[in-house]
């Protein structure tokens, strides 16, 4: 049978190849953030930052069901890693009163794993999918009955002989969450009542994000070093508690467990190989490769890829996003290009004839 948990603060299935001495993953959960997590995970929508129109909706959403007494509408989240999708799942639940049974999309392989999920759900009950993108295309028929009518099509026999049966189920809440919704298929996606994209959080949101953790885990630190750490996040809430704990070390360590300041988070994100605009040292050597030993590019993306020695689809996913977002990497029909920003970052000399050849 599939995997699955009954929980109420539930941890995360990771089964995407990990890549744990990279600091600013935000697909990467370490056994020790995750149980850490659980005290900083926020319980209620009223405690979740930066997210005012999201929680906003889905209030909205939850509090209009439960007048009906209906069960709440199918949410889906997508969005980049890190971003809050698997804490939006239990924030809701706890927003339902409800309970949350939790598995990921690989994990459940045949039909039987699903039907055996759906057939112990109660009425009430949310069912979160992680990855949801990643469920064979027989699983998902399975689904698709499950979500409209709360029925389950079960084919008892082989052959002549063979007859469907059709159980009722409880009427549950799906939540999927995926990182890549171009991959999930449409008659899935549209089954979906509430479709929410999570973005980067803004510079301002993640000093308050790095402030809560700070006041949980009962650390100080000054306005400076919470805006400091933040700037250096990628607007990704996981990187940010992340890279506080590294700061955290490092005071406690270098400079005997006093208050975190600016000066101390400086000293430590520099010595981790974070730069100030959220770059580790793999981000720069991408820039690197494409200035130095292509031009500037254009550049193909499994050049990149062979180039660094990382996965193609690990270079599209987790680096290239947030060196376009910084605006360090264009994307051109001839392949990708390095902006003038990321020659300026980098500290190489920037050619105006360069760029003109490359548009």
């Amino acid at each position: 049978m599939g995997a699955m948990a009954v929980v109420k603060s539930g941890s995360k299935t990771t089964t995407q190849k990990e890549d744990h001495s990279r600091l600013v993953a935000g697909d990467v959960v370490e056994p020790v953030e995750e149980r850490e997590d659980q005290t900083l995970r926020p319980q209620r929508l009223a405690d979740i930052i930066g997210r005012s129109d999201e929680c906003d909706a889905l209030k909205i959403l939850i509090d209009a069901a439960q007048k009906r007494e209906e069960s709440v509408d199918h949410i889906l989240f997508y969005g980049p890693p890190g971003l809050g999708k698997t804490t939006f799942a239990h924030v809701v639940t706890h927003e339902m009163n409800s309970q949350m049974r939790v598995t990921s999309g690989p994990a459940i392989e045949r039909q039987g794993d699903l039907a055996a999920i759906l057939t112990n759900l109660h009425d009430g009950d949310v069912l979160f999918i992680d990855e949801i993108h990643r469920l064979s295309r027989g699983v998902e028929e399975v689904l698709y009955p499950a979500m409209e009518d709360y029925k389950l099509d079960i084919v008892v026999g082989k052959g002549p002989s063979a007859k469907s049966i059709r159980l009722k189920l409880a009427r549950f809440t799906l939540i999927g969450a995926t990182t890549r919704i171009g991959m999930l298929s449409s008659p899935l996606r549209d089954r979906f009542g509430f479709v929410q994209r999570l973005d980067y959080f803004s510079d301002e949101a993640m000093a308050e994000i790095v402030h809560r953790v700070a006041r949980l885990l009962d650390v100080e630190i000054d306005a400076q070093a919470a805006k400091e750490i933040a700037m250096r996040s990628r607007g990704t809430a996981r990187v940010a508690q992340r890279l506080f704990r590294r700061v955290r070390d490092y005071v406690q360590v270098r400079h005997a467990g006093e208050v975190i300041k600016d000066v101390y988070a400086r000293e430590a994100l520099d010595k981790l190989g974070i730069d100030p605009l959220g770059l580790d040292d793999l981000d720069r050597r991408i820039l690197r490769i494409i200035i130095e030993k292509f031009g500037g590019g254009p550049v193909g993306l499994s050049t990149i890829a062979a180039a660094v020695s990382e996965e193609l689809d690990t270079i599209s996913d987790v680096y290239e996003p947030f060196l376009m977002q910084k605006g360090l990497l264009k994307r051109t029909s001839r392949g990708r290009v390095a902006t003038k920003g990321s020659y300026e970052h980098i500290g190489l000399p920037w050619d105006e004839s360069v760029q003109k050849r490359l548009v």
